[in-house]
C-alpha cells in the first residue's frame, strides 16, 4: 500500500468528516462542513490528509499558535490501521510543526480511548498525568 499524505483542501471536507464518523472519533461540536472549510482557511496545511489509491484513509490536525504545536484529530479508517498510516502522519505533523518553529508539541487524546492512548504511548511521546484541559463548546468533552 502507497500512502501519500498532503495538505487537504476544502474539496476533501466532507471525506475528513466520514472518516471521523467511520473511525469513531471522539465527536465534538467543529465536527461540521462549516467548521473544517473555516480551519482550511484560517490555517491551510493544518489539516493532513493520508491517502490510498485515491481513498482517504486517515487525518490529522496539526495546530500552530507561535507558542506550541498542537496535534488533534489523529484518525485512521479501520481497514488501514496497524499498516503505518498513523505514524506517517504523525511524523509529517512534527514537521510542519517544527518548520513553522514550533519547539514544544502537543498531543490532545481522548484519555477513554483505548487505541488512542496505546498508540500514543507507543509513540515515544511523554505522557503527563500531571495536566488538565479545561474547555468550553457546544458539546460535553468537545
Amino acid at each position: 500500500m502507497t500512502i501519500e499524505i498532503r495538505a487537504a483542501t476544502p474539496s476533501d471536507s466532507a471525506a475528513v468528516l466520514a472518516l471521523w464518523l467511520e473511525a469513531e472519533t471522539h465527536p465534538t461540536a467543529t465536527d461540521d462542513l462549516e467548521s473544517v472549510n473555516q480551519l482550511l482557511a484560517h490555517d491551510p496545511g493544518s489539516l493532513l490528509v493520508a491517502e490510498s489509491d485515491g481513498t482517504l484513509v486517515g487525518s490529522i490536525i496539526a495546530g500552530w499558535d507561535g507558542w506550541r504545536g498542537s496535534i488533534y484529530r489523529l484518525a485512521v479508517s479501520p481497514s488501514e490501521r496497524r499498516r503505518g498510516v498513523a505514524g506517517a502522519l504523525v511524523r509529517e505533523a512534527e514537521r510542519r510543526l517544527q518548520s513553522l518553529g514550533a519547539r514544544r508539541l502537543q498531543a490532545n487524546v481522548v484519555s477513554d480511548d483505548p487505541q488512542a492512548v496505546a498508540f500514543w504511548r507507543s509513540s515515544g511521546w511523554e505522557e503527563q498525568d500531571h495536566r488538565k484541559r479545561f474547555v468550553q463548546s457546544d458539546v460535553p468533552g468537545g
